[in-house]
């Protein structure tokens, strides 16, 4: 899969998985969104999309260091949510059962359109 096609469909996946958000919101649901959904909703997408973007370049230019950018991209992405968690909580105080349902509906969601984007591409790269 080319760059530019892995852009394209990470704006399609993330354009899906905001559908539900918005569903909720305008369907009168909204108090089960945490006060700055949107915000966390945006940070996951843009690390998800620099992780993407940083494995295929490094792919393209070195294959050898596919699995090492990976796992290194995997570990950054952990960390920096972990991060914006601790933030997140320590500055907004959310409705603990709420935040935990959204953050792990974006978080896993994004880890697992990464892992499929980044595996389809590997397996197009071996069958060449």
């Amino acid at each position: 899969m080319k760059t530019y096609k892995s852009i394209i469909t990470f704006l399609l996946f993330t354009c899906l998985v905001a559908v539900p958000p918005l569903a909720l919101k305008y369907s009168g649901l909204e108090s089960w969104l945490v006060p700055g959904f949107w915000g966390m909703f945006f940070f996951v997408a843009g690390l998800t999309f620099i992780v993407l973007l940083f494995i295929l370049t490094i792919q393209a230019k070195n294959t050898e260091m596919y699995a090492p950018a990976f796992l290194g991209a995997t570990t950054f992405k952990l960390l920096a949510c972990l991060i914006f968690l601790l933030v997140f909580i320590k500055t907004r105080h959310p409705e603990k059962v709420f935040f935990v349902v959204d953050f792990m509906y974006l978080y896993l969601l994004n880890t697992v359109f990464e892992i499929y984007g980044l595996l389809r591409n590997l397996r197009n790269q071996n069958s060449k």
